[in-house]
């Protein structure tokens, strides 16, 4: 473990070294690159120095114990000892995980959507109490959203809603939501109160940008349209919704939230980067997928992952069997101990995986 400590810290003053070149701050990819790399690194060999102390102090101890002549010396160089190789036990655990290779898109905002399924009107409900969960959630840990596109459903709630949700790491966060999302419930229009199911979507990609994916300004088409929802008379009256159509590929993307054409194009670029940059990703997901069991989806957004169950308060999260009986907390937005725990999971399918390859 040492040997793969000091071979990071290595790296790490090599890339402090980079970041001083002219030439590699004149490269802005690049840079943003070294930087974001900077960073990760530094949380490791701030470690790693504490790492080395601790090892260091353990082998001063054990040799104040084979070599000094006073009793009480030997007996606290044991007391001494003991804590530390306490200490060194638990620090073991944590170098393991943050020796795990990092997703390089955890650290990027994303594009969050979430759509009503199958279940008619009591879907579209549904997907609405959804947003509202992850509204409040996004106001705890203090994350920006922009709202990109909405469509309400006749009765309430959402037939559809996408947002950009920006803060620190917030795709390594919201990747584990991804997936099916089911309600069993009573819905209001029911008269003989039978529980029905019913689903919602919800999918989550890294936001990307013009360093992740090269588009030439001529393959877009652009159009403008007038908004609908939500915004006043404002919206109806003037077309500063935008559509932008990737010719080669015909992706589109969209944004009607706000009332400038020019921060609404801004928005709609981002949107449209970031789905032509799925496509590779997904590819990437896959190929991981084949040969290692991995909790976050890898694009199929037919998996169910987790089912809201009304009349007995539980939640269950299906890919590790979490079962929990606090459901009008979590549908308040308290969702954060389920992805702690889904990230520990992974965690240790990593490690697992790790140690068998």
């Amino acid at each position: 473990m040492l040997d793969k400590l000091a071979a990071i810290n290595a790296r790490y003053e090599d890339v402090s070294q980079q970041l001083t070149d002219p030439g590699v701050i004149a490269d802005m990819k690049r840079y943003k690159k070294l930087t974001k790399e900077y960073k990760d690194l530094g949380v490791i060999v701030e470690v790693y120095k504490k790492y080395k102390d601790v090892i260091s102090n353990i082998d001063t101890n054990k040799e104040i114990m084979k070599t000094d002549d006073d009793p009480e010396m030997r007996e606290m160089a044991k007391m001494e000892l003991d804590e530390l190789e306490t200490a060194k036990e638990e620090m073991d655990e944590e170098i393991k995980v943050l020796l795990i290779p990092k997703d390089p898109e955890d650290a990027k905002n994303a594009i969050f959507e979430i759509r009503a399924g199958t279940g008619g009107d009591e879907a579209g409900i549904f997907a609405g109490d959804l947003f509202r969960m992850y509204s409040r959630y996004f106001q705890t840990k203090k994350w920006k959203v922009e709202l990109l596109k909405e469509s309400e459903s006749s009765s309430g709630g959402y037939k559809e809603i996408s947002m950009n949700v920006i803060g620190a790491n917030v795709y390594g966060e919201l990747k584990y939501e991804a997936g099916v999302h089911r309600v069993q419930r009573v819905p209001k229009t029911e008269s003989q109160g039978r529980v029905h199911t019913s689903a919602a979507t919800v999918a989550v990609l890294p936001e990307a940008d013009e360093f992740d994916v090269e588009i030439k300004k001529s393959d877009i088409r652009r159009d403008t349209y007038r908004a609908s929802g939500a915004g006043g008379q404002h919206v109806n009256k003037t077309e500063s919704a935008i559509r932008l159509t990737h010719i080669p590929t015909g992706v589109v993307a969209e944004c009607q939230d706000g009332r400038s054409q020019i921060k609404n194009e801004e928005i709609a670029m981002k949107m449209l980067y970031t789905r032509i940059y799925e496509a590779e990703l997904r590819k990437r997901q896959d190929e991981v997928a084949q040969h290692r069991k991995t909790l976050v989806s890898t694009g199929d957004r037919s998996a169910k992952i987790r089912t809201y169950n009304w009349p007995q308060g539980r939640v269950t999260d299906h890919r590790i069997n979490l079962t929990l009986y606090n459901l009008d907390s979590i549908i308040g937005g308290d969702i954060q101990g389920i992805i702690d725990q889904l990230k520990m999971a992974e965690n240790a399918e990593k490690l697992k995986a790790g140690t068998s390859e």
